[in-house]
């Protein structure tokens, strides 16, 4: 009864989802039924909340009648991945998916109550217009608890390199993200319908756009370190069109958030806004589809039908054609935001933009290019070293924006800039020359990335100058934070990038090798077994200086469904990683052993939780000071705000 009390809760939540568009048609039209609204958007999400715990219960209990567990689960597949294999297939995710836009549609009708009565309820009405596609994407062509009619004695299993930890938290971060992005597009739809583009607009879809961004941030970069260790290549980014389809929507929702604090502060950028929040979410349908359909190559595909894809793509095309529309009839109604100096923060908010879209433009024709080439009967692949060759000016154009930007006024710039970014200058100009000092090899656009890297970790921290600390607004904390580990990235990549150490040996048991200062000695090599895999497993002993660590790289045999997988080990130092994989062989002419030695790799990770905890802290802090303000002000209407930040 589980499967058909899912089922039912989910023809329920649609049909309120139905029921909420009506509601937004009318307050479109002038009706007052803002409260039955909010109401109807918590009710819907509590029953898709109801019916995702549904499918959590029938992959626990391993119900084998279902067709989705019997064909992505085990009996003997160990509880922490039958959990989270209720989104590791296509059918989940999009009910893990549904979820969050109810979910953000009922969080959208209980937080935002200062937001103009009219824009919120059209905003709540075109949330659960995207909602009620996707109810019937899974109602009519996927879904999750369809039966299997006789059902199977065991299941399929769960694809091996989904048995990880990753699977848990990697999805969900990145689905916030995703749809997160839809809750600004409907505001954006719903301030456009109700000609109120405006700083309170921006005020209220900040936060929204702050939630998105960091958990668009933590799910990439969760997910780049989950390939990094689980995948055994040693990279942490190949520029897949799966991974593409992840950071175009962040490429955008990092241009939105910078834009929305514009709006925010100054009433300014209008248009550009409303432009990018509808950007935004079609770059999230654009990766649905892309992950789905079958239309592209890719290790992180994994759910390939044509038939859903096109599903998909008839959403995105309803979707995106109708925003586009309302967009190009009433944007020309919306005033001109305050003028601004070039030279002046908002000057540089608008090169961020710039370069942000056009690293987005580049990443979009590179990821669809071969595909268009295909249509035309050509094969032709598109890789690292086009991306790395087109973005990477443009990410250094932008590292040397945040050198300056935050430090510049708004409006006009009628002051000389801080002493202080001439330090932060000097010191990327030291970076630049030191390697040709050292005589280390690195190419220009490693050295400049270096050479950048250190000059903005100082600059980043001039916006702290001059202030007393302790009183500082959170925001600013966040901003300081946010851009220090964005310098941490650049460092870490280029260190990566221009001193990776890397030796390929077949060995045997007894054998000892080098590589960068390390000693790795075999000391056997011999079989293991875990709850539901054997494996052929090296124990290694890697020394440098004082001290040993040991390490177990594996060779991994999964019997269902029948994989084999190469699970890698590292050794974690301040200043790099040691990694080591296991490859074919046998134990009379040894085992391929590769081991790498990457330095400052760490400070890629480190940088990346500092993005995260600069949005965080920001996050928060906004959050915190809006409920004092009410605190002091309970009878203040509208979002009211310093003009700080």
């Amino acid at each position: 009864m589980t499967a058909e009390l899912g089922h039912a809760l989910l023809w329920l939540a649609a049909a309120l989802a139905l029921v909420q568009l009506g509601l937004g048609i009318a307050t479109l039209r002038g009706s007052d039924v803002l409260k039955a609204t909010r109401a109807v958007a918590i009710v819907q999400a509590l029953l898709v909340l109801g019916s995702f715990i549904a499918l959590i219960r029938l992959f626990m209990v391993t119900d084998l009648s279902v067709l989705l567990v019997a064909t992505h689960s085990h009996t003997e597949k160990p509880a922490f991945y039958k959990f989270a294999a209720t989104w590791g297939n296509h059918e989940g995710s999009m009910l893990l998916w549904v979820l969050l836009l109810s979910l953000f549609g009922a969080m959208l009708a209980m937080f935002a109550k200062r937001l103009d009565p009219k824009t919120l309820g059209i905003s709540l009405g075109t949330q659960a217009g995207i909602g009620l596609g996707f109810f019937a994407f899974l109602l009519f062509s996927s879904n999750p608890f369809a039966r299997l009619n006789p059902s199977v004695v065991e299941g399929r299993g769960l694809n091996p390199v989904l048995q990880d930890p990753g699977l848990v938290y990697h999805p969900p971060l990145l689905y916030v993200g995703y749809v997160g992005l839809s809750v600004l597009f409907s505001l954006a739809v719903g301030a456009m319908l109700a000609g109120k583009v405006d700083a309170a607009l921006g005020r209220a879809m900040r936060p929204w756009a702050l939630l998105s961004w960091i958990f668009l941030t933590a799910g990439i970069l969760g997910g780049s370190y989950w390939a990094y260790y689980e995948l055994g290549w040693g990279g942490y980014w190949f520029w897949d069109p799966v991974e593409n389809a992840s950071l175009m929507p962040w490429l955008a929702a990092t241009a939105l958030l910078h834009s929305v604090s514009v709006l925010a502060a100054r009433e300014a950028l209008r248009a550009w806004t409303m432009m990018l929040a509808l950007i935004g979410f079609t770059m999230s349908m654009l990766g649905t589809f892309l992950v789905r359909s079958g239309l592209i190559t890719s290790v992180h595909a994994f759910a390939v039908d044509p038939e859903r894809g096109v599903f998909i793509l008839v959403l995105m095309a309803l979707y995106v054609g109708l925003a586009f529309t309302i967009y190009g009839l009433k944007i020309a109604a919306v005033r001109a935001g305050e003028p601004f100096e070039p030279v002046s923060r908002e000057g540089a908010l608008v090169a961020n933009n710039l370069l942000l879209s056009a690293i987005l433009a580049l990443v979009l024709i590179g990821t669809f290019y071969p595909v268009v080439a295909e249509a035309f009967g050509a094969a032709i692949s598109v890789g690292p070293p086009y991306f790395n060759l087109v973005t990477a000016p443009l990410a250094l154009l932008l590292a040397a924006l945040l050198f300056i930007g935050p430090s510049l006024n708004w409006k006009k710039q009628s002051k000389p800039t801080s002493r202080a970014i001439h330090v932060a200058w000097l010191a990327a100009v030291a970076a630049l020359i030191a390697p040709l000092l050292f005589g280390a090899e690195m190419t220009f656009f490693e050295r400049l990335g270096l050479s950048l890297g250190v000059g903005l970790a100082l600059g980043s921290l001039v916006p702290l100058m001059g202030r007393k600390l302790w009183r500082t607004p959170a925001p600013i904390w966040g901003m300081v934070t946010a851009h220090f580990g964005i310098a941490l990235l650049f460092i870490g990549i280029a260190s990566e990038s221009a001193f990776t150490s890397e030796r390929l040996a077949l060995v045997r048991a007894g054998d000892e090798i080098e590589v960068a200062g390390w000693t790795v000695q075999v000391r056997d090599i011999r079989p293991a077994l875990g709850p539901n895999w054997s494996a052929i497993e090296a124990q290694l002993v890697a020394s440098r200086g004082s001290g040993a660590v040991e390490m177990l790289p594996q060779q991994r045999q999964f019997l269902s469904p029948p994989t084999m997988t190469s699970e890698s080990d590292l050794v974690t130092r301040w200043n790099g990683q040691l990694y080591a994989t296991l490859g074919q062989g046998n134990l009379q002419e040894g085992y391929q052993l590769r081991l790498w030695w990457k330095p400052m790799v760490t400070l890629i990770w480190l940088g990346a939780a500092l993005i995260v905890l600069g949005g965080l802290i920001s996050l928060i802090g906004r959050g915190v000071a809006a409920w004092r303000r009410r605190e002091r002000n309970p009878e203040a209407k509208g979002y009211r705000e310093a003009r700080a930040w």
